[in-house]
């Protein structure tokens, strides 16, 4: 198969539309990650997905939508706290899971009774919903456990010939994926952090649990309700190791581990006082930077063929929560404290 790339244009989206409604798959941008989208209520397209990424098939999709009231042919109920949250958040970087109705194949939802719906910001992503006139299924369009794509060359790089087309719309703004909050407990509960933080989530709800998933390893034989709950994900080819210290402890590790193939994934400054190569994303306190340039660095890492990546994570809280979860997996949970 010869992917093809198609331009944010009048013709670009008609024939991104055109794939998707004869069931093929198109990487299409969205304000968080590249998705790979396809029919959501077809579940023949949907299972293309998970050959085309090597995607277990029991990691659920996320059902993309361009307007609010598509919700309601999608779930089997809309509580008052998903009405809330959409208000508040919609569109926008969040996902809310709600108990599924028929039309949602077993594909999609990975045999789960929910379903996750988003209705994400990015112009060009409505645009290509509402040509195509279907809800689309799209999780991150890479290769399953790489870092996720924020570019249309990052979906080439990974998914060229094994997908019909991908839709540059440029680099996406947030870049990690959309928090996802589960509607289908009592309380609410986070599941995946976010570029709306758990903190905003409390605000419109009130009691917002946080997943135990979120910080630690998905517990043996625990089904994952969610994508991103998987224990190694997001990861180069690189073996990241998380130092946990302040400046001068992180910099003497680091230094005294120096040698060919080890480089470093730091904070700004941070690389005038290593010995060895390092990548910057970001201020010490500056969470959205972080976020935003998180899996183009840990790419970029591959491409230096880095054996070793020693790196700086942010407190867990905020959108700084959303990096520690995404490095976390990144590193398969391997974190050395050096205080």
């Amino acid at each position: 198969m010869q992917t093809e790339s198609l331009q944010a244009n009048d013709e670009g989206f008609a024939r991104a539309a055109q794939i998707l409604r004869s069931g093929g798959l198109v990487g299409i941008p969205t304000e968080t990650v590249y998705g790979l989208a396809a029919n959501a209520l077809d579940g023949a397209a949907a299972a293309k997905i998970f050959a085309a990424k090597g995607r277990p098939a029991d990691n659920p999709l996320i059902v993309h939508i361009s307007k609010f009231e598509q919700i309601y042919d999608l779930v089997a109920e809309v509580p008052d706290s998903a009405k809330k949250l959409a208000k508040a958040f919609w569109p926008g970087p969040m996902t809310m899971i709600l108990p599924k109705a028929p039309c949602i194949p077993n594909e999609v939802s990975a045999g789960l009774p929910t379903v996750a719906i988003r209705f994400p910001s990015h112009p060009a992503a409505q645009r290509i919903i509402t040509e195509s006139g279907l809800p689309l299924a799209a999780p991150s369009a890479n290769t399953s456990g790489r870092p996720s794509p924020t570019t249309a060359q990052h979906v080439l790089h990974d998914l060229s010939g094994k997908i019909d087309a991908v839709l540059d719309g440029g680099p996406c703004g947030v870049g990690v994926e959309s928090t996802v909050i589960t509607l289908a407990t009592n309380p609410p509960r986070l599941l995946r952090p976010g570029g709306i933080t758990l903190e905003q989530l409390r605000a419109v709800l009130g009691t917002v649990e946080m997943d135990d998933a979120v910080l630690h390893p998905l517990k043996e034989g625990v089904r994952a309700v969610s994508p991103g709950m998987k224990y190694k994900h997001y990861s180069p080819k690189a073996n990241v190791i998380i130092l946990k210290g302040n400046d001068a402890q992180y910099a003497a590790y680091v230094n005294a581990h120096a040698e060919p193939g080890v480089m470093a994934l730091c904070y700004n400054g941070d690389d005038e006082k290593l010995q060895v190569p390092a990548i910057c994303y970001g201020g010490s306190t500056d969470d959205d930077a972080m976020a935003r340039e998180l899996f183009d660095a840990l790419r970029e890492f591959d491409e230096h063929g880095a054996s070793t990546v020693y790196a700086r994570c942010p407190e867990p809280k905020g959108v700084g929560l959303a990096v520690y979860n995404r490095l976390m997996r990144a590193a398969g949970f391997e974190v050395l404290s050096l205080a």
